[in-house]
């Protein structure tokens, strides 16, 4: 029987989604379940005026960090408009690199609670590497941390959690970098972490159930800094959302 299709509301800073997701089952069927609401914390649409504007209303900012003369460029996506990373460039020149960032505010350290975010993104085969950043707040040999990022010349999904000295990974079974547009979503509850593509989770790992994320580092987008080897992400980046609790 298909799932009866519900409506979802929308409110400043509060999205509910009643059903969301499919996911395998003992039997190897897929079902439908209902997810918590979505409570943003902070959202960019790179769309209008103001790009870089936190479109939750929190003020989170996001500021380009720029190196090798790397600037902001914004391509057509559906209606609106994603931001284009710098590509990939050949060893020994002065690489363009860009991160997009937002200070630290304690509505971005989710602590132990449940937490979910997520981005749309467009990745063509030629352009992975061994590691590209997506979204982070934290660094794994500082304290803590949580990430998105794509991972490897294959192009996998993974979402990672950090608190202390272990990394906690869950890697996607399938991989992104076929140049079209997919949505990527982190998802922590309880003591469980799901890295889903298109709604579907496609991996997932145990967390401890106290595992605390908190630090007074910036939320960084597209790569960790400017410097070299920044973990620079080097396609097309849109929808970008963090949600705690």
């Amino acid at each position: 029987m298909k799932p009866i299709p519900l409506r979802r509301l929308v409110v400043p800073g509060l999205l509910l989604v009643l059903l969301t997701g499919t996911f395998a089952t003992p039997t190897g069927r897929a079902v439908w379940v209902p997810a918590p609401p979505l409570r943003f914390v902070a959202r960019y649409t790179f769309d209008g005026t103001a790009p870089m504007a936190d479109a939750t209303g929190h003020g989170h900012t996001l500021s380009p960090v720029a190196g090798g003369n790397a600037t902001v460029a914004r391509t057509p996506h559906g209606a609106g408009q994603a931001v284009q990373f710098p590509p990939r460039c050949k060893r020994g020149r002065p690489c363009p690199r860009l991160v997009l960032r937002a200070g630290s505010t304690p509505s971005l350290n989710p602590g132990s609670r449940p937490l979910r975010y997520g981005a749309s993104v467009r990745l063509a085969p030629n352009l992975t590497s061994k590691g590209q950043n997506v979204l982070q707040k934290g660094y794994s040999t500082e304290g803590s941390q949580y990430k998105l990022q794509i991972d490897g010349r294959s192009g996998h999904p993974s979402c990672a959690l950090v608190a202390g000295p272990g990394i906690h990974l869950a890697l996607a079974r399938i991989s992104v970098a076929d140049d079209r547009w997919h949505s990527l979503e982190c998802r922590r509850a309880g003591t469980g972490l799901t890295v889903l593509i298109d709604g579907v989770a496609q991996g997932g790992t145990t967390v401890p159930a106290g595992l605390s994320v908190a630090n007074g580092r910036p939320l960084s987008v597209g790569g960790k800094s400017a410097y070299g080897d920044n973990d620079q992400y080097h396609g097309q980046l849109d929808d970008v959302w963090i949600a705690v609790g």
